[in-house]
């Protein structure tokens, strides 16, 4: 059996019309838009640079022809750092009004390849809701996308909670992704930031998520954890012994740690097939569904080859992380 085309859970997307805002109105939120890098336009925040973004990211047609070329038949296209968090109330929400109205036309302009997730201005909670309740209502809008703290407030927040309320009433789930990401002073050096503070970043998420009782208080939300969860996969049984044996932790969540792992999906960008391999039999093969981080050097060039070729799964278990899964959560046919 042929292994089926992939839904990409984790492609992310700078429309230029988002670029354009930060270059028009950026200034006041200490942010600008650099276009002298001849690799592509970097967004800097507070003298800080993104890598530069080369032209697929904006680019739709060179973004079809990758993902024609490497097998992926939709993506689920999101927003990443700097997200719009550095940026005060009115023009966080235009930016990401900007941004969903993109992904809307996106889609509208390719139904069969594109959806997206929605960006939200979390920093002001009540904007949030407001923006979320616009953006569910546009075309391709699948689901919703936040980093994994807004500015050093943990989403387990209760001023959060009505966002998380209004994904669970619209059936839309929420996708990780890392940002200003903890222990930063020290990881510094080697790009550490990335290659250690995103997968712990995403683990500290999960375990507020968890022990905050969000998970517990929104029984039908559906959270999506980056880069094979992080480190969480790895770390649950010290995150669940604690809850036994701490009282920081005890009576924090209503089941034990492990029982929370299968309330996630993860996406398969591990770089490693024996981590992956790991997730799979410790979560489900129904939990577990196709990323490419695209079209980023930290992310996959051929993202289904590690599951096409790498972990030995049966053909059913491959459709279901190829596309199952994705279709599934995302409400795709």
């Amino acid at each position: 059996m042929t292994p089926p085309p992939g839904i990409d859970i984790h492609a992310h997307f700078f429309p230029e019309s988002y670029l354009r805002l930060i270059e028009k109105e950026g200034a006041a939120a200490g942010a600008r838009l650099d276009r002298t890098n001849s690799a592509g336009p970097v967004i800097v925040i507070a003298g800080a640079p993104t890598p530069p973004l080369e032209p697929a990211f904006t680019d739709l047609e060179l973004r079809l022809k990758a993902m024609n070329r490497t097998g992926i038949a939709v993506q689920a296209l999101s927003l990443t750092v700097p997200m719009v968090y550095f940026a005060g109330g009115g023009l966080a929400k235009r930016l990401a009004q900007t941004f969903n109205d993109a992904i809307a036309e996106t889609h509208t302009a390719h139904p069969d390849r594109f959806v997206g997730c929605a960006t939200l201005p979390m920093q002001d909670p009540t904007l949030a809701v407001t923006e979320l309740e616009r953006a569910a209502r546009l075309p391709g809008v699948r689901a919703v996308y936040l980093g994994t703290n807004v500015n050093g407030r943990e989403l387990s927040d209760p001023a959060f909670g009505p966002v998380f309320e209004r994904c669970q009433e619209y059936e839309l789930p929420v996708l990780l992704h890392p940002i200003g990401v903890v222990g930063a002073a020290r990881l510094g050096p080697f790009y550490l930031s990335n290659l250690l503070g995103n997968p712990f970043d995403t683990a500290v998420a999960a375990a507020h998520l968890v022990f905050g009782g969000v998970l517990d208080r929104f029984p039908r939300l559906q959270i999506c954890l980056p880069h094979g969860g992080g480190a969480l996969p790895y770390l649950y049984g010290r995150l669940q012994h604690g809850q036994r044996v701490r009282p920081e932790a005890r009576d924090r969540a209503r089941r034990p740690f492990g029982a929370y792992l299968r309330r996630f999906t993860y996406d398969t960008i591990t770089h490693s097939p024996e981590a992956l391999r790991y997730l799979v039999e410790l979560v489900g093969a129904d939990r577990v569904m196709v990323g490419s981080d695209f079209c980023f050097d930290m992310g996959y060039e051929r993202p289904r080859d590690i599951v096409t070729k790498r972990l030995g799964l049966k053909a059913a278990d491959q459709a279901r992380i190829l596309r199952g899964n994705a279709a599934r959560l995302l409400g795709l046919a």
